[in-house]
């Protein structure tokens, strides 16, 4: 199986078109060391020609034209998208899809709820349904595994295996108070097992850290792309740029009490990496303080074309 990472930063990107936080300006003027990062957006691909889009970011576009393997392999339209996964109905979670209205059949795995916010509550993704055959959408229950891709001739095996795992968000604010009332609060935010053969991989770009369940997923696989968004409980405060808390909006902290590198500091056996890199965040930095802890961590900040095999 192999997992790239299309886009490692969180919502705007880094640096951000509008923001002129420390970490953007130096950024801009060249004096950061670091790296510019898109959206994040993470492809599984379990066997060759076909692969899973693990959400649909703002800037997938791009992120697909940056990846040749992800080209058309024959005229006159093709790809070698299988699917996408949504692991919320967030923005930047969600906006991608967008960009596969080209009449192309297409696979979306979601909840139930992210189908019911999707469809009904943005009446503009109805465009998905232009292709012949229109988009199909999959209701996928909570802690179930379900088949992705073709069985194994000799095995019966399926070439991917994924569970969504609930870790106790909320769901977004455009959701209006009517359909929010009706859906089931678990699944608003979900984390991704994907698992082929004896291997296995978690993705959870969001940790609201209302739930412990998603720590016996990550002891268990052999990479994990988890939640870097924040390094501060008050950053974006701090930096004047917002009102709230990293927990009020969704994602633990890295650093501090329950942070996630206390939380995660022992148990997990394979590569820990961190996804979903707010532009705020001094592990931007590579030269910072905050770089070097996590670094000594044992943890891996993801960057715009990471490659892993499993």
């Amino acid at each position: 199986m192999r997992v790239t990472v299309l886009g490692s930063a969180a919502g705007g990107g880094f640096p951000q078109w509008n923001c002129a936080c420390g970490n953007c300006s130096r950024l801009r003027a060249g004096h950061l060391h670091s790296k510019a990062r898109s959206q994040a957006q993470v492809v599984v691909c379990p066997d060759a020609g076909k692969c899973y889009l693990l959400n649909a970011s703002p800037d997938l576009r791009t992120q697909i034209l940056s990846m040749p393997s992800l080209a058309p392999a024959r005229p006159p339209r093709d790809t070698p998208i299988a699917g996408v996964l949504l692991t919320s109905a967030d923005v930047d979670s969600v906006a991608g899809l967008l960009h596969l209205r080209e009449f192309q059949p297409l696979h979306i795995y979601a909840t139930a709820s992210v189908r019911r916010i999707v469809l009904g509550e943005n009446r503009i993704f109805r465009v998905l349904e232009r292709a012949n055959p229109p988009a199909t959408w999959h209701d996928i229950p909570l802690n179930i595994w379900f088949p992705l891709g073709v069985a194994n001739s000799s095995s019966g095996e399926p070439s991917l295996r994924c569970r969504m795992v609930p870790l106790g968000g909320a769901y977004p604010d455009y959701v209006s108070e009517d359909l929010r009332r009706s859906l089931p609060p678990g699944e608003a935010v979900i984390g991704l097992v994907l698992a082929q053969g004896s291997k296995q991989a978690f993705y959870a770009p969001a940790l609201p850290g209302r739930s412990d369940e998603w720590k016996n997923w990550a002891r268990s696989s052999d990479l994990c792309l988890l939640d870097g968004t924040f390094w501060d409980e008050n950053e974006l405060i701090s930096a004047g740029v917002g009102s709230k808390s990293a927990r009020e909006i969704g994602h633990v902290p890295l650093s501090g009490v329950g942070g996630l590198l206390e939380e995660s500091n022992s148990g997990i056996r394979g590569r820990r990496v961190l996804i979903h890199i707010n532009n705020t965040n001094p592990i931007l930095d590579e030269e910072s303080s905050e770089y070097r802890e996590v670094r000594d961590a044992g943890w891996e900040i993801a960057y715009d074309g990471m490659e892993f095999e499993i």
